[in-house]
């Protein structure tokens, strides 16, 4: 295995070259249809040798073993559960190729399962680190150099598989993920919050592959090179597929794709190389032009980097104060420990939602009472606000075990709250945090003292920030807590918290603080609290711990950001005062929900709570509203279609506008189904029939069925009778299964190009036993100028699909 610093020292001196696609490069070779390439490239070593060696001679500095789905869910699907040795020999096949030639480095490839990691999907998360843990060992006994994780469009896989190579070795390591033509990836993340993430995690270059070509790829590189510590990478496509003659077609030729070599190069791109449609003559073009340029290294940003699932949070020194909002907290909230006790979420979600649409910035989040298991009650919190929540959450534990998993399972960049100078957390929390690259805050105690004067607390913070300095962090990873205390019973207290902000400030350092604290035992304390926080920004405090739904701490937080320059123009300052005008003057005219589609904190203050759990997801208590809807005198017929429907329509809009993306969908549909198995029997009788019959299969040869599962929800939700055939289904057995269920609509989805082209096969199966049904195809790959080729409908996701059935329905 290569040192990790010697692909530091060559990236300091030239831009890598990666290979370019080997599925099609298979195909050329004589892989059938329908097989298993790992399983069919490892029995036919010759083949596959000669494309390893094909792409070293073209130019590459790294190919990667043909193990992109050779892990054990993928693996299964064709009886094959040897994992390791199969890793082991294609990439012992790999290093046997390049051997010879030139100085060739071989990166194991680790591609997606096919399936969500929770909390977005079915697999278990450490379920997942396990499962590429054995591809990582198989991997590493046939000799990579490096690794590659790539074409990941969950940021929680993409996180397990990282974890699961960190965890057995110190291997350079290329994180890439694969976005969607808005740039997000599928469950909603965006390029920002995936880098932050991943390079926080301890990914050694991140970029994105596959998806997209050149023109595409280059938008998001750009994106990210203002906020990248550490390399980017590029793997495009050669331009989007088109289907000629029946087969798969990348329309980009080797030149053409060449001369993206210089505007990727100028945009900070530090490896590069090709993704599906591009063969070796592309790679060779491509290693010759990118020769001619120096590489743009990446460097130290002076910015401090948080994120979420879904978005990053991306701070200087000129950005205006940040909210923490710290509701989630059970201490003295009897209503939130008594639901805690019950294992229930809902108050934690509506205190969620409510701050965050305050203007909170992040979340805190405690746990922390009697009776209960904290940290499973952490997770639990964790799972149910990450598909809903974009904001960047806080681990507030004095666990270390509830910090540590907490970390681990969070998939974004979290905060701890907080790390002190306390022999235990230095010796103990604080390897974690480096560990899952967390940031946190420094509070100024050590083991039996409180220091009262700033001097102390300054010692302390430095004493800290020596140790974590050794582990990797810099000032732009700590926030200094001012450590606050009552004025009550010192008055000075306020004065040394204020000094020690002030000297954070002045040091380079972050700094916030716990902002009830300074007024507790004093009557109006909100105002002592806003008047403090005032006070505390004019000294330099960057971070608040505080409640965003006390208007007059926000309007001392907009005020003060406009008066110490933060607030360029006074424009979050007027857009404040416009949205909560005095109380002597008259209420501000809101438009009504059903007029801002897009407004959903308005759309739910108008709607009945069976409608609120759907739109928002809710499945802790869509059973409880329905069932009291139907207590109430209801009728079922009424819930379904006067509320049910109209929420998950309602979604639908979220979704099709990018203000919500799939995992938010698919919580709604689960919520919906949930909702609506209550409504069922009542309704048997009574329901008319089905709005029509679908038949759905994912075609021969692909197994991925992600895509599929969703719009099946979405369409039973609507009242389809759906039947699902599964993934790669024979054509013969779909015309089989036809004929039996005499579907309206025989739906179809394919993921990959190298499938798609079974669809038509199916089509004019069809077509000669004499079906009749409509036909609809969908999936990653698949274009409408596609569908209407082989004369089908075609629909890109769930949404769509429901209208596209629907209008198929009258067409008949």
């Amino acid at each position: 295995m290569a040192d990790k610093k010697t692909f530091l020292e060559l990236l300091k001196n030239k831009i890598l070259v990666l290979d370019g696609a080997t599925g099609t490069e298979l195909q050329k070779r004589g892989m059938p249809s329908g097989v298993c390439p790992e399983i069919w490239a490892s029995e036919n070593k010759d083949v596959q040798k000669a494309i390893y060696k094909s792409y070293s001679d073209a130019g590459s500095d790294i190919i990667y073993t043909c193990t992109f789905g050779a892990n054990f869910y993928k693996l299964s699907q064709y009886g094959r559960t040897d994992v390791e040795n199969i890793n082991s020999i294609l990439a012992q096949m790999a290093k046997d190729a390049v051997a010879a030639g030139k100085n060739t480095f071989v990166a194991g490839d680790i591609g997606p399962t096919g399936h969500f990691v929770d909390p977005f999907g079915e697999i278990d998360f450490e379920d997942a680190v396990k499962m590429f843990k054995r591809q990582v060992k198989g991997l590493l006994d046939g000799g990579c150099d490096l690794f590659v994780i790539e074409t990941q469009m969950d940021i929680q896989e993409a996180r397990a598989a990282l974890i699961a190579v960190k965890e057995l070795t110190n291997a350079f390591t290329i994180v890439t993920m694969t976005y969607e033509p808005e740039g997000r990836t599928l469950n909603g993340t965006s390029p920002e919050a995936a880098l932050v993430t991943l390079q926080s995690l301890g990914a050694d270059a991140v970029g994105c592959n596959c998806s997209a070509g050149p023109v595409e790829m280059l938008k998001i590189i750009e994106r990210l090179k203002p906020v990248s510590k550490i390399p980017l990478v590029a793997k495009p496509n050669a331009g989007m597929p088109k289907i000629i003659d029946g087969k798969t077609v990348f329309p980009m030729g080797a030149e053409e794709f060449s001369l993206f070599a210089e505007p990727f190069a100028r945009a900070g791109t530090n490896i590069i190389g090709g993704c599906c449609g591009t063969t070796p003559q592309h790679i060779n073009l491509l290693a010759k032009e990118l020769a001619k340029h120096k590489p743009v290294l990446p460097v130290a940003k002076d910015i401090i980097t948080l994120s979420s699932a879904t978005e990053a949070l991306i701070l200087n020194k000129k950005s205006s104060l940040q909210i923490i909002g710290e509701r989630i907290n059970p201490t003295g909230k009897k209503k939130l420990q008594a639901e805690l006790l019950e294992g229930k979420l809902s108050l934690v979600r509506k205190m969620a939602m409510e701050q965050e649409a305050a203007g909170a910035n992040l979340l805190d989040i405690n746990a922390g009472m009697p009776g209960i298991n904290e940290k499973e009650t952490v997770i639990k919190i964790i799972d149910m606000l990450v598909p809903w929540c974009k904001l960047p959450l806080v681990i507030d534990s004095v666990s270390l075990e509830v910090t540590e998993a907490a970390l681990r399972k969070y998939p974004g960049r979290a905060l701890i709250n907080s790390i002190s100078g306390e022999k235990e957390k230095i010796e103990k929390l604080l390897p974690v945090a480096a560990k899952y690259g967390a940031m946190f805050i420094l509070l100024p105690i050590a083991d039996n003292e409180l220091p009262e004067n700033a001097e102390k607390r300054v010692e302390i913070i430095n004493d800290v920030f020596k140790s974590a300095e050794k582990l990797g962090f810099t000032k732009n990873d700590i926030i200094i807590d001012g450590l606050v205390m009552t004025v009550s019973s010192n008055q000075q207290a306020p004065a040394e918290t204020l000094k020690t902000i002030k000297w954070a400030a002045e040091n380079g350092f972050s700094s916030l603080a716990g902002l009830s604290n300074v007024s507790f035992g004093l009557p109006e304390r909100k105002r002592i609290n806003s008047s403090f926080l005032s006070m505390a920004v004019a000294n330099g405090m960057s971070h608040v711990i505080a409640n965003p739904g006390e208007i007059e701490l926000m309007w001392a937080k907009y005020s003060s950001d406009l008066l110490t320059g933060k607030d360029n123009d006074a424009l979050s300052y007027i857009k404040f005062a416009s949205e909560n005008p005095d109380i002597d003057t008259l209420p501000v005219k809101k438009e009504s929900p059903e007029k801002k589609p897009g407004n959903l904190k308005e759309t739910l203050s108008g709607k009945n709570p069976v409608y609120n759990c759907i739109v928002s997801g809710n499945r802790d208590d869509i059973i409880d509203f329905v069932k009291t809807a139907l207590e109430n005198n209801t009728k079922p017929s009424d819930i379904l279609e006067k509320t049910m429907v109209p929420a998950i329509m309602y979604v639908g809009e979220l979704y099709e506008s990018k203000k919500y993306f799939l995992p938010q969908l698919i919580a709604s549909a689960e919520t919906m189904k949930k909702g609506f198995s209550i409504l069922e029997p009542l309704l048997k009788d009574k329901n008319s029939s089905a709005k029509g019959k679908i038949l759905f299969a994912t075609v021969e040869g692909d197994i991925h069925d992600i895509g599929k599962n969703i719009v099946i929800l979405m369409l039973r939700n609507y009242g389809f009778d759906v039947k699902d055939l599964g993934k790669s289904v024979p054509a013969e057995e779909i015309i089989k299964i036809a004929k039996e269920f005499k579907p309206d609509i025989i739906a179809l989805s394919a993921l990959m190009t190298t499938t798609m082209v079974k669809m038509p096969e199916v089509i004019a199966l069809a077509k000669k036993e004499g079906i009749e049904s409509l036909f609809m195809v969908g999936g990653a790959v698949v274009t409408k100028e596609w569908a209407e080729s082989i004369e089908a409908s075609y629909s890109k996701d769930g949404v769509e699909a429901v209208k596209v059935a629907s209008n198929l329905m009258v067409r008949e």
